[in-house]
This record gives structure tokens, C-alpha cells and sequence, in this order.
């Protein structure tokens, strides 16, 4: 099937992508929803695997480059599953164990070394905690859950599948 080609499915996967970080521009930006630091991290992990797979697809590689692309994918797509799973675990804590809250961002940025907001953002917050907006009953960071596994099989599909 020649729709089914792997440089059709970077395509694919970049513009899901693109679709999935203008859903989450409209939260923030026409709803009002702030992101948390959680936020932040799962949206560059969104942002990198969609980079990958758009190289990728201007890249047009044979098998063994379709690979080394596709892996980078799963491990990216594996790390939003952690990220994402971190914050649907804060969720459920009782507020007596969140932990505290953070400054902003910019704040953080200009205070403190690059690694140690990293360090902060990963860990995340009592703000990551929130469950504000659902759709169908899930939360934003359940929705992105579903997402990051989407991509993972989506990843896997491209690496293991035959020419």
C-alpha cells in the first residue's frame, strides 16, 4: 500500500504534532489556562518528536535512517509517558503531600543555573496537580497520556515494520 510509506507516516506524525501544540496554544491562549511546569516539558517533548519526524521526512531515509529516526521518536514519545504519568500521579496525592509551588518560569530562568530549573520543572508542582479542564472526563495531562502512547506506537509501528 503506498500510503503506508514511511515518509508519509513522518509526515503524518508531524502534523499530529502540529495539530497537538495548537490544541494546546488555544488552552492557553484562548481559554486562559496556564500551563504548569509539567506543561511545559510534555509540550517540548511534543515539539522534539514532531522535529524528528519532520527531518525525517525531508530526509526520506532507507531502512537503517528510517530506524535510527524511528527510535529517537519511541524514546521521546517514552519520556512524554513518563512525564505525563508524573503528573497524573500528582493528581491523585492528597494536597498535604503536593509538592510546593514554583515561580514562574521566567523567573526561574533568570535565577537560577539552566539545570536546576530543568531539575524543578521535571519534579513539577503543586500547580501540576490541578485537574482544571476536562473533555469526555479526562483531564489535559490524561489527554496527553494518550497522546505520548499514541506516538510510542506510532514510533514502534515505524521501527519494526518491513520494507
Amino acid at each position: 500500500m503506498s500510503f503506508l510509506q514511511p515518509r508519509l507516516m513522518f509526515l503524518l506524525a508531524f502534523a499530529g504534532c502540529s495539530l497537538l501544540m495548537l490544541i494546546a496554544l488555544y488552552l492557553q491562549h484562548g481559554l486562559g489556562l496556564e500551563p504548569c511546569p509539567l506543561c511545559y516539558v510534555q509540550r517540548a517533548e511534543v515539539m522534539l518528536f514532531g522535529a524528528i519526524a519532520l527531518l525525517a521526512f525531508l530526509h526520506n531515509p532507507k531502512t537503517t535512517g528510517r530506524r535510527i529516526y524511528a527510535g529517537l521518536m519511541l524514546l521521546t514519545a517514552a519520556g512524554g509517558i513518563a512525564t505525563a504519568g508524573r503528573q497524573i500521579w500528582l493528581q491523585h496525592l492528597p494536597k498535604d503531600q503536593l509538592p510546593e509551588c514554583l515561580p514562574p518560569l521566567e523567573f526561574m530562568l533568570e535565577a537560577f543555573p539552566l539545570k536546576d530549573v530543568i531539575a524543578k520543572m521535571l519534579y513539577g508542582s503543586s500547580d501540576c496537580a490541578e485537574r482544571g479542564w476536562t473533555l469526555l472526563g479526562l483531564n489535559i495531562a490524561e489527554m496527553s497520556m494518550i497522546s505520548f502512547v499514541l506516538m510510542l506506537l506510532w514510533s514502534l509501528w515505524l521501527l519494526l515494520r518491513k520494507q
